[in-house]
């Protein structure tokens, strides 16, 4: 535990719902729910107006619709809300090299590693400029919570959601957590909560009357004993800026079970090329192959296979899966699918026995390599001419059209599709307009940024002392909602 709180989480307000809200004036205000919308997609964020209506992240979708049936109910814009996390994440690198990311929006920041902060004063100047600044920069708000171990800092932004600030000062650990319930500490579930709730204990302060031997006889020596640490508000977890990636994943749930095995097997092979996408984008190769299989009874198998390097090729993934495939009965239907790769590692060592049996066969069949750089592209290397009439047109997703110009998909069926056009500056809703799904003018694009023009921030000084300006030890512990704008100053949105 340090003696001062300088751990800083930050954690932004109901981050892709407000994304979308920000690029959307005609939502702004209103509940709004991203997620899958079809009929076994699940609620990855809902708004604050979402959620007076009991929505919840990770409810199924159906049940969110009947909560909230006049929600907007959007698809997931990623290629948007990855740009917005690179720009928050900046801004944490700004306040010290040691930044943990847990999630797009989430991450933990070591402010006495950068010189920022030292004491409370300082922490808690630091953290009110970075509100200031991730809401210049995005429009957004965000949640900081500032203590002295990584656990209490994500507790205090938490506690200060939405748009806040929390400090916990040294000290007062035991009391704030004493009647918070067990499932509060870090790796405290629903069965181990379940499990302590049958022996009594509901509240960290039930745990640390317990004593560390009995947690220790319930949990195990390693789980028992870490509990019992932090109920007594210990936490010596340091922030960590680099994690080893150990996997990459990808998968899908299906609306209507899969009977069908050539679908399964071409599901798979999707999957696999998915897979390989996001593995040579973070720059990896790995050498174990995972599939794994959801039947219609919700019976989830697992199936994997170890080659002998690490590859990052397609066609290796696609056969290995299709082997792993072959070994598992899908025979009463298939409601999920999904192929990993892990094992993973820098380097790619090529199948130098699969590549030498390919030019052998190459040989026998009297095919020479082309010379040079001006041989022939072979047809069926030709990207496929799209169908217009084949398009998918996303709920929530971006769209321009020739005469009317940016916009996005309100919704599509029967062969139309509806378009508000609008962009995250306009200063009214914009106008709705429905089309043929092939219409010639109409064209997918891509988001556009929240902030028309941020303005350059400063750089960061370096904060030596705990004298100087701001508010000084005596001030409120927790920023109301809002707060991180100075008065007089619009937001962003507001202009």
């Amino acid at each position: 535990m340090r003696a001062a709180p300088t751990i800083l989480h930050l954690d932004m307000d109901a981050f892709f719902a407000a994304a979308e809200q920000a690029s959307k004036p005609s939502l702004r205000g209103k509940p709004v729910i991203v997620g899958g919308l079809g009929p076994r997609g699940v609620v990855s964020t809902a708004s604050y107006e979402a959620r007076r209506f009991g929505v919840r992240s990770a409810m199924p979708m159906a049940q969110a619709r009947r909560l909230c049936p006049n929600a907007a109910y959007l698809v997931p814009r990623f290629q948007l809300y990855r740009t917005v996390s690179e720009q928050v994440m900046e801004l944490l690198r700004r306040l010290s090299p040691l930044v943990e990311p847990l999630s797009l929006d989430e991450a933990f920041v070591d402010l006495e590693a950068g010189g920022v902060a030292f004491g409370s004063v300082a922490a808690r100047e630091a953290g009110e400029r970075l509100r200031r600044d991730i809401r210049a920069v995005t429009g957004l708000s965000g949640s900081v919570g500032l203590a002295g171990s990584k656990m209490l800092a994500k507790i205090a932004s938490e506690q200060a959601k939405p748009d806040g600030l929390r400090l916990i000062e040294p000290g007062t650990e035991r009391g704030l957590l004493a009647p918070m319930p067990v499932r509060t500490l870090p790796g405290v579930g629903p069965a181990t909560g379940e499990h302590l709730r049958r022996a009594g204990m509901t509240t960290v302060a039930d745990l640390a009357e317990a004593g560390e031997d009995e947690l220790v006889r319930l949990l195990g020596k390693s789980h028992g004993a870490s509990l019992y640490r932090m109920a007594a508000g210990h936490d010596d977890r340091p922030v960590v800026a680099e994690r080893d990636t150990k996997s990459v994943s990808v998968e899908d749930t299906f609306d209507v079970d899969l009977h069908d095995r050539v679908r399964i097997m071409t599901e798979v092979g999707r999957l696999a090329d998915r897979c390989v996408q996001r593995l040579r984008a973070s720059g990896h190769s790995g050498r174990t192959i995972v599939l794994k299989v959801r039947r219609y009874d919700f019976s989830t198998l697992t199936r994997s296979e170890t080659l002998r390097g690490p590859t990052d090729d397609p066609g290796v993934v696609r056969e290995a899966a299709g082997r792993l495939l072959d070994s598992v009965d899908t025979t009463g239907g298939v409601r999920l699918l999904g192929v990993g790769v892990s094992g993973l590692a820098d380097f790619t060592q090529e199948d130098l026995f699969a590549q030498a049996a390919e030019e052998r066969a190459a040989e026998e069949r009297g095919e020479e390599e082309p010379e040079g750089e001006e041989a022939p592209v072979a047809a069926a290397e030709a990207e496929p001419v799209e169908d217009p009439a084949q398009r998918r047109w996303l709920a929530g997703h971006d769209v321009t059209h020739a005469e009317y110009g940016p916009g996005w998909v309100q919704g599509s069926g029967v062969g139309r599709v509806t378009v508000r056009f609008e962009t995250p500056t306009s200063l009214v809703p914009g106008r709705v307009r429905t089309f043929r799904v092939d219409d010639p003018g109409l064209e997918p694009s891509e988001p556009l940024p929240l902030v028309e023009t941020p303005e350059p921030l400063p750089p960061v000084e370096e904060t030596e002392t705990e004298t100087g300006t701001g508010m000084g030890t005596g001030g409120k512990a927790e920023t109301e909602a809002g707060a991180g704008t100075p008065a007089g100053q619009a937001s962003p949105l507001a202009r």
